[in-house]
C-alpha cells in the first residue's frame, strides 16, 4: 500500500504539471516522468502497480473529459509495459480495451489508440514482442524474422552551440554505448522473452549464469530460436498464449540443461528487471552542406560493403561529379539513366563479353561496329554513381540493360523493396538549425527525384530538441526587435503549445542541457548527465512518432546587378529584409539635385494573394515606403493555418504639419501564401533567411516567395505537360501526388485540437 501510494502521488504530480502547476523546485521541471520510470527500473516488480494506476487514471480522464491527460498517460503506460519483466494478460486486456475506445475520438487520439491497440494485441499473444523488436532494431542485431534496423543521428551546428555543450553531448552519447555488445543484447532478449512468458516460474539467475558460460555461437543459436518463436506466435492469427509459453519453456529447459543440479537449487526465483539498452546513437557536428545525405547513404550501404576502406571517404566527396544533373534542371529531366560501365574503347571491352555466343560469321564480323582508340576518363576511386548503383542492383533493382541484351536472358521479376532501415534525425539547436534542415531536406528530395536510392529503402524521421545558449547575434530589422532567446525558438514554442507532453519533456531541455554541460565535474554530475540526457533522447525517439508538418517556402532572389544570376533558396521559419546602406559617393552623385527627402526606407511594390475564407485567389498590388519587413511562417496560435505567411511591413507615413514635415512608422500586417516584393527606385536591400546571418543576401532588388513544391511533383507535372500542353489543372498521376514540400517533425501527439 505504501508503494502504491507513492507511485500514485508521483503520477498525480505529473498530471498537475500538464495543467501548468509546475513543481516548487524548478530543477524538477521535465524530470518527473524520468524519475518515475527510474524508480520502477530500480524495482521492476512494481511495474504492474504502475500500469494498474495508469489504467485507472486513463479511465478517469476519459470519464471526466480530461483529454489532455490521455496521451501523456498512455505513452507513460506503454513505455512501462515494454520494459516490464512480466504483465498479466488481464492487465494487458484492460489497456487494449481502453485503446479501442480511443478509436471513436478525433485525431490524434484515434491514431495513437489504433497503433497501440495493434501492438498490444501482438503483445498479449506473444509477451515480450515489443521489447524484442525494439532491441533488435535499435542494436541492428541480425535476425531474419525481424530484419529491421534503426539508428539515431544527432546533428548539432558548432556555430550555434558552445564547445562545452558539444563535448558534453559527445561524451554522453559515447557513454550510452558502453557495455552494449551484441552478445549482451542477445542475452537480454532471451531473458526478457522467457520471463515475460513464464513469469515468476522463470529462474532468471540460473538463466543468466547459463548464458554467461556459453560461447557466443551458442548464444546466437538460442537467440535465433527465441526470436523465431516470438515472431511466429505474433504473426499467426490462431496463435495461443499457452502454446507460445510451452514452446519457450522447451527452449528455457534446454538452456538450463548446461547448469549443474546444485546451481539450479541455489537459484532465486522471482521477477527481475532486464535492462533496455540505449539505442545506437551517433553525434555529428554539422559542418558540410551535404553531410546529412552522406550519413544516410552510409547507413544504408556501410563502408565495409562498398570497397576498400582507404578510398571510401574520397568517393563520397566525389559523388557529385559523375552523372548528376544540375539542381536548376532537375524538373526538366524526364529520363533516369543507368550508369554504363562501358567506356566505348575497344581495348577496354572484356573478351568474355565480346563473344558470349558461338563465333560470328565474316559478314557479322564486318557489320559489327568498330571502336576507335581513345583515352579513358579517369573516374573517382569508387566510381561514385556505381557506388549507389551497386546497392540498387540487389534484390528488387534493375540489372543493367546492356548485360540483358548480350546474355539474352529474361530478367527475374523484381521483388518490391522494403524499408528495413529507419534513420531518426535529432536536431539540437534553435530555429537556425531547422532552417539548415529545410535546405538539406529539399536538396535530398531533389536528389531522390533525379535518382531514387534512399526513398524505397529508408524510413526518415525528424526530431527537434531546442537548445539555446547566451544572447544571440541576429539581424535586427527596423522596428522589429529580434532579441531574446524565445524569438529563436518559435518552432519549439509552437510544438509545446500543440503538444503538452512535448512541452513538459522536451522544451524543458532548452536550458537544462547547457546547464548540465557547464556543471563542474563531480560524481553527482555524472550520475545525472550520463543517464538523463541519453534517456530523454531515447524516450523521445521511441515514443514520439506523431509528425507535425511544416510548410517549406521557396524564395527567388533577384540582385541589383543584372549580370548576376538570381538565387534560389528555401526557408522554414522567417524571411526578413532591411534597407541596405548605400554607397555614400554614389548617393552624392545620383541625388545631387534631390532637395526634398522622402524619409527613411525605400519605395516598394508589394504584390500578394490575399487569404480569404472562400480560399479564392485575390491578387492585391500595393505601393509603399518601408524600412523593412518580416515574413513569419510559424503561427502564433496552434489553431492557425500552418500554410500561411504572416507578413509585418514597417511602413513609413509622411505627415505634413505647421512645424514642417515628419515621418511615422506604422505596422502593416497581411496574410498570404505567396508574395512578390520589388524596389521601385532600384535601391538594394538585404534579405536574411531563418534568422541566420550566414544566410544573408545583399544587393537584393526583388524577392518572390511561395510554398515550395515537392520535387517529384514538379517532375511528374513536367512529364504530363509534354503530352497535354493545354491542360492547366493537374491530371493523371499528378492529382494524387503531394504538391507541397512539408517538413515533418515528430512529437508525442502531433497537434491536439
Amino acid at each position: 500500500a505504501e508503494v502504491e501510494s507513492d507511485i500514485l502521488r508521483r503520477v498525480r504530480t505529473l498530471l498537475r504539471e500538464l495543467d501548468g502547476h509546475h513543481p516548487a523546485c524548478q530543477s524538477d521541471r521535465g524530470m518527473l516522468r524520468w524519475t518515475l520510470h527510474k524508480k520502477i527500473d530500480q524495482n521492476p516488480s512494481n511495474s504492474s502497480v504502475l500500469v494498474r494506476i495508469l489504467v485507472k487514471e486513463l479511465e478517469r480522464a476519459e470519464r471526466g473529459d480530461f483529454r489532455h491527460y490521455i496521451i501523456p498517460l498512455l505513452h507513460t503506460l506503454m513505455y512501462t509495459l515494454i520494459k516490464a519483466p512480466c504483465i498479466s494478460d488481464e492487465l494487458c486486456s484492460r489497456v487494449y480495451d481502453f485503446c479501442k475506445k480511443l478509436l471513436t475520438l478525433p485525431k490524434p487520439f484515434c491514431t495513437i489508440g489504433l497503433d497501440y491497440a495493434m501492438r498490444l494485441k501482438m503483445e498479449r499473444t506473444a509477451p515480450g514482442t515489443l521489447y524484442q523488436r525494439m532491441v533488435i532494431s535499435e542494436q541492428s542485431l541480425k535476425s531474419d524474422p525481424y530484419p529491421y534496423q534503426e539508428k539515431i543521428f544527432i546533428f548539432a551546428d558548432p556555430e550555434l552551440l558552445s564547445e562545452a555543450i558539444c563535448n558534453a553531448l559527445v561524451t554522453d552519447t559515447e557513454a550510452a554505448q558502453v557495455s552494449q555488445s551484441p552478445r549482451a543484447c542477445m542475452c537480454y532478449v532471451v531473458i526478457h522473452a522467457m520471463q515475460a512468458s513464464l513469469g515468476e516460474g522463470c529462474d532468471v539467475s540460473g538463466l543468466k549464469r547459463s548464458l554467461q558460460d556459453m560461447p557466443t555461437s551458442d548464444i546466437e543459436h538460442w537467440f535465433r530460436q527465441v526470436v523465431a518463436a516470438v515472431e511466429c506466435a505474433g504473426h499467426e492469427a490462431s496463435a495461443d498464449r499457452g502454446q507460445h509459453a510451452a514452446r519457450l519453456e522447451e527452449i528455457y529447459h534446454a538452456i538450463l540443461s548446461t547448469l549443474q543440479a546444485g546451481e539450479l537449487q541455489a537459484s532465486h526465483h522471482g521477477l527481475q528487471g532486464t535492462p533496455l539498452p540505449n539505442p545506437n546513437i551517433s553525434f555529428h557536428l554539422w559542418t558540410e552542406e551535404d553531410q546529412l545525405w552522406k550519413e544516410l547513404v552510409l547507413f544504408i550501404r556501410p563502408l565495409s560493403q562498398s570497397c576498400e576502406p582507404n578510398c571510401l571517404s574520397q568517393d563520397l566527396d566525389n559523388f557529385e561529379i559523375q552523372d548528376i544533373i544540375s539542381d536548376c534542371e532537375y524538373c526538366e529531366q524526364t529520363r533516369f539513366s543507368v550508369l554504363s560501365t562501358d567506356s566505348g574503347i575497344e581495348r577496354d571491352l572484356p573478351a568474355a563479353a565480346e563473344e558470349p555466343f558461338a563465333p560470328c560469321s565474316a559478314e557479322t564480323e564486318q557489320s559489327r561496329l568498330h571502336r576507335k582508340g581513345g583515352i579513358k576518363k579517369k573516374l573517382s576511386p569508387l566510381e561514385s554513381v556505381a557506388f549507389l548503383q551497386a546497392g540498387c542492383n540487389s534484390a528488387g533493382a534493375k540489372s543493367p540493360a546492356k548485360s540483358q541484351k548480350r546474355v539474352s536472358v529474361l530478367p527475374e521479376p523484381a521483388a518490391p523493396l522494403q524499408r528495413l532501415h529507419t534513420a531518426r534525425i535529432v536536431l539540437l539547436g534553435d530555429d537556425r538549425i531547422l532552417g539548415r534542415l529545410a535546405q538539406a531536406y529539399h536538396s535530398l528530395r531533389k536528389r531522390e527525384t533525379r535518382r531514387v536510392f534512399l526513398t524505397p529503402r529508408l524510413n526518415l524521421q525528424f526530431y527537434y530538441i531546442p537548445v539555446v545558449t547566451g544572447q544571440p547575434n541576429t539581424l535586427t530589422v527596423a522596428d522589429h526587435a529580434v532579441t531574446g532567446q524565445e524569438e529563436l525558438c518559435e518552432v519549439a514554442r509552437y510544438l509545446g503549445r500543440a503538444d503538452p507532453w512535448y512541452e513538459s519533456n522536451i522544451n524543458t531541455l532548452c536550458h537544462m542541457i547547457p546547464k548540465l554541460a557547464t556543471m563542474p565535474s563531480s560524481p553527482s554530475k555524472h550520475l545525472v548527465t550520463d543517464l538523463f540526457i541519453a534517456d530523454v533522447i531515447a524516450y523521445y525517439v521511441r515514443m514520439g512518432v506523431q509528425p507535425v508538418c511544416f510548410q517549406v517556402y521557396a524564395v527567388k532572389i533577384f540582385f541589383n546587378d543584372p549580370a548576376q544570376e538570381p538565387a534560389e533558396d528555401v526557408f522554414l521559419t522567417e524571411l526578413s529584409t532591411q534597407v541596405q546602406e548605400s554607397n555614400p559617393h554614389r548617393e552624392l552623385n545620383t541625388n545631387k539635385k534631390k532637395t526634398t527627402p522622402d524619409g527613411p526606407g525605400i519605395d516598394l511594390t508589394v504584390t500578394y494573394r490575399k487569404v480569404v475564407v472562400s480560399d479564392r485567389a485575390k491578387e492585391i498590388v500595393m505601393s509603399l515606403r518601408s524600412t523593412g519587413l518580416v515574413m513569419k511562417a510559424i503561427p502564433a496560435d496552434e489553431a492557425e493555418d500552418l500554410v500561411c505567411l504572416n507578413v509585418n511591413i514597417t511602413e513609413i507615413i509622411r505627415i505634413n504639419n505647421l512645424s514642417g514635415r515628419s515621418f511615422s512608422a506604422v505596422a502593416n500586417r497581411l496574410k498570404t501564401r505567396s508574395i512578390k516584393i520589388r524596389s521601385t527606385e532600384q535601391r538594394p536591400f538585404m534579405v536574411c533567411l531563418d534568422k541566420d546571418s550566414r544566410r544573408a543576401y545583399r544587393n537584393v532588388i526583388s524577392v518572390e516567395v511561395s510554398p515550395c513544391l515537392e520535387p517529384s511533383y514538379c517532375l511528374q507535372k513536367t512529364r504530363t505537360m509534354k503530352f497535354s500542353l493545354h491542360e492547366t489543372e493537374d491530371v493523371g498521376l499528378v492529382k494524387y501526388m503531394p504538391k507541397s514540400l512539408l517538413l515533418p517533425i515528430n512529437t508525442f501527439a502531433g497537434v491536439i485540437q
